[in-house]
């Protein structure tokens, strides 16, 4: 598996979701976020990756990705036709509030039927298109809605797995036994239902996650170094530190440079 660039989900200025439409001759290298988000395929076919293993998808689908789970496009038909849509993180628990499937266990993938299909693309259409924002944040909050109430009719990951990325997202500092302690499972078997679902280690995504948290830290509250790798859950900057390096193949301080930043938003800017 190639390594994976942490890239925000282009969402503009000051909204909470946002639509667009796939764009052939661009396409962005494999990356996760702390957003989650759906990808719907109105037409054609694809093939996605995620942590090591691979989805093909075709018209019908919808697929899920849970926050800061890596994804790629890696093949598609000519005619591929793909809605993406994402929403921040509070954004999708307001939307969702008290509902069973808030959080995806895993990549999932569901298929529709022709008249669901139409229905969900034709909000997609008319999101894409919007250029009011209070009724494009509209749109995406119903779909984001009837897209979580589709799945709860199908069958999902293992439930451990559920459980884990739910307690995870909100505190990336607990440790596998503290974490299973927590969720009333088994350490192990904890561990494999994840690593099968998700595609990737526990570990690898609890550091994941703790690293969106360090960098989100700093852009949004303007926090130290220290202080952003602490509020993450690290032990310390040094270890924070080590896993930046380790995940991004540069420091935080030549990340957060103003050129390299700049760099970066010009390379992988949204489709």
């Amino acid at each position: 598996m190639a390594d994976a660039l942490y890239q925000p989900f282009p969402i503009p200025g000051r909204a909470r979701g946002h639509v667009w439409h796939h764009v052939p001759a661009t396409r962005r290298p494999r990356h996760f976020h702390a957003e989650p988000e759906l990808n719907l395929i109105a037409a054609g076919q694809a093939t996605f990756g995620a942590g090591a293993t691979s989805i093909s998808v075709s018209a019908g689908d919808l697929l899920w990705w849970p926050p800061g789970q890596d994804h790629v496009l890696l093949d598609a038909s000519p005619d591929l036709d793909l809605y993406v849509i994402g929403v921040t993180p509070a954004f999708s628990e307001r939307v969702l509030a008290g509902h069973p499937g808030r959080v995806a266990s895993g990549p999932t993938r569901l298929r529709l039927d022709a008249e669901t299909l139409n229905s969900l693309q034709a909000t997609c259409v008319v999101s894409n298109a919007g250029h009011d924002p209070t009724a494009v944040e509209r749109h995406v909050g119903d779909l984001w809605r009837d897209a979580h109430r589709l799945r709860t009719r199908t069958a999902d990951h293992h439930p451990l797995t559920a459980r884990a990325l739910s307690s995870l997202q909100g505190r990336p500092e607990l440790k596998r036994d503290e974490l299973a302690r927590l969720i009333r499972g088994n350490a192990s078997e904890v561990s494999r239902n994840f690593h099968r679902d998700l595609g990737l280690t526990l570990v690898a995504y609890r550091t994941r996650l703790r690293l969106i948290r360090f960098i989100q830290s700093i852009e949004d509250d303007h926090s130290s170094f220290m202080a952003a790798a602490i509020e993450a859950g690290f032990g310390s900057y040094s270890q924070c530190h080590r896993a930046f390096q380790q995940a991004f193949d540069c420091t935080p301080r030549v990340f957060f440079g103003t050129d390299f930043s700049a760099q970066m938003k010009d390379r992988f800017a949204p489709l």
